[in-house]
């Protein structure tokens, strides 16, 4: 693995042929804290990008995006939706493919190596890293071992989380061509249900969010809370309330017929984590 020579008092960082884009809201000063921490750690360099603020969206792009999915969308879930969109153009744009995360991510001592494997990899569009404790609908066997602590499964369904997933161009341009035809989700949702992208699950899982920390058996490091859960929905009145209906049956029929579709070769499971990879030094 290629080092940078740096003096003894610095990290010797890892030298990627992946870049890594860390989405962040600015005021989250203890999470730029924390990211800064993790991956001065592993050995990662990155680079921010500053998150779409809510604020920030006029109401006629919010109008616009917010009634496509199967409920009325807060304004900082179509924000967070913007922000996954802009770097899905950055992926695009360099050609390179790049591990995306939300400022909230904690990441396995395996990272460096799996992004090291990965990024020589071809004929692959998506490779989640997140375990949100939902079952997935992963492959029977795995397709590749990258290193010895980690394979991939093709992922077949996902369920929910966007906090870490590696994105090649290939399914940049897949994502950004569904958004350009006018659909709008929040952002888990609508990777989770872009059926075209060769998705892939690494296991163990070498990501989690911070606040499933507890779920896991693993304390974190910071305190958070989820800045899109503290806001109200927006409320659905009248003969909406069906349209909304109809979309979420739709949703749940079309997810059904996926795993029914793929049953002979996977199966609805949990992935799994190993808690050893997140400790220091491990």
């Amino acid at each position: 693995m290629a080092r940078l020579n740096w003096p003894k008092n610095e990290p010797a960082y890892i030298l990627l042929s992946m870049k890594i884009l860390i989405i962040h809201l600015p005021q989250e000063t203890e999470r730029r804290a924390f990211q800064e921490s993790q991956m001065h750690r592993l050995g990662l360099s990155f680079d921010w990008l500053a998150a779409t603020q809510a604020s920030a969206i006029d109401p006629a792009t919010y109008t616009h995006l917010a009634y496509k999915w199967e409920r009325p969308m807060r304004k900082s879930e179509v924000s967070c939706f913007l922000s996954h969109q802009r770097a899905w153009q950055q992926v695009l744009e360099t050609q390179t493919p790049t591990l995306i995360l939300e400022d909230d991510a904690m990441l396995a001592n395996t990272v460096p190596a799996l992004l090291q494997a990965l990024a020589s990899l071809t004929g692959i569009d998506m490779v989640t890293l997140e375990n949100r404790g939902r079952k997935k609908m992963l492959g029977h066997t795995h397709s590749l071992s990258p290193t010895k602590q980690v394979k991939l499964l093709p992922l077949y369904q996902d369920r929910t989380g966007a906090a870490g997933y590696v994105l090649w161009p290939t399914g940049a341009q897949k994502l950004l061509a569904k958004a350009k035809q006018g659909h709008a989700a929040i952002a888990d949702a609508f990777i989770s249900s872009h059926y075209a992208l060769r998705s892939f699950q690494a296991e163990p899982t070498p990501l989690i969010q911070l606040d499933m920390c507890e779920h896991y058996g693993l304390l974190s490091p910071i305190k958070t809370q989820s800045s899109i859960s503290q806001i109200e929905r927006p409320p659905i009145h009248g003969v909406n309330s069906l349209t909304y209906k109809w979309r979420r049956i739709a949703s749940q029929w079309r997810m059904g017929l996926r795993m029914l579709s793929v049953a002979h070769l996977a199966k609805r499971r949990y992935a799994t984590l190993d808690c050893q990879q997140f400790n220091d030094g491990a």
